[in-house]
């Protein structure tokens, strides 16, 4: 089923926003100035950070992969309080849908963009950037293509129902 991109954005809008300012984040803690942050809008991108070129390569790749992990995080936190007593006592309120909803929706859009993997790139093809840089990089950079092309088969919805139900399953059996 073919859905726009346009609407899945707007539907999962938290998760773009919590995207943004995981780049926006990472780039704090590189200290890489941030020229222009567009937490959300409908159209393709549907958020956007723009920033310096990073003073270390490897702050591109952290700045590249920092969706992954916030996004990962993040929704994990925020419907494991929810998924638990749904999965534990199979009853659940229409606030423990909404938090389910929204860790489902922050935790699918973990998945660094395209843009990413070519900001990423391009730091690799520069003669200044070290060995292990490159070696870590290339393959990332490999991933991030695969997840956008996983995405058209809804991998990234099913990597946000896994970490909002997934991890929080496994919290559960494991604590019995």
């Amino acid at each position: 089923m073919f859905i726009p991109g346009f609407l899945i954005s707007i539907v999962t809008f938290p998760g773009v926003m919590v995207h943004e300012f995981a780049h926006q984040l990472f780039c704090r803690f590189s200290r890489t100035a941030v020229l222009d942050v567009c937490y959300f809008r409908v159209g393709n991108p549907a958020g956007y950070v723009s920033h310096e070129h990073p003073s270390k390569p490897s702050h591109q790749v952290w700045i590249g992969i920092g969706p992954f992990i916030v996004n990962t995080l993040v929704g994990a936190l925020i419907a494991m309080p929810a998924a638990i007593p749904v999965l534990q006592f199979e009853s659940a309120s229409l606030l423990d849908y909404l938090l389910i909803w929204l860790g489902v929706s922050i935790a699918m859009h973990a998945f660094p963009s395209t843009g990413d993997a070519k900001n990423i790139w391009s730091l690799l093809k520069r003669r200044e950037t070290p060995l292990p840089v490159r070696l870590i990089g290339a393959p990332l950079v490999g991933l991030i293509y695969l997840g956008a092309l996983g995405s058209f088969f809804w991998l990234d919805a099913l990597y946000g129902i896994a970490v909002a139900a997934g991890i929080p399953y496994l919290v559960v059996h494991l604590m019995l």
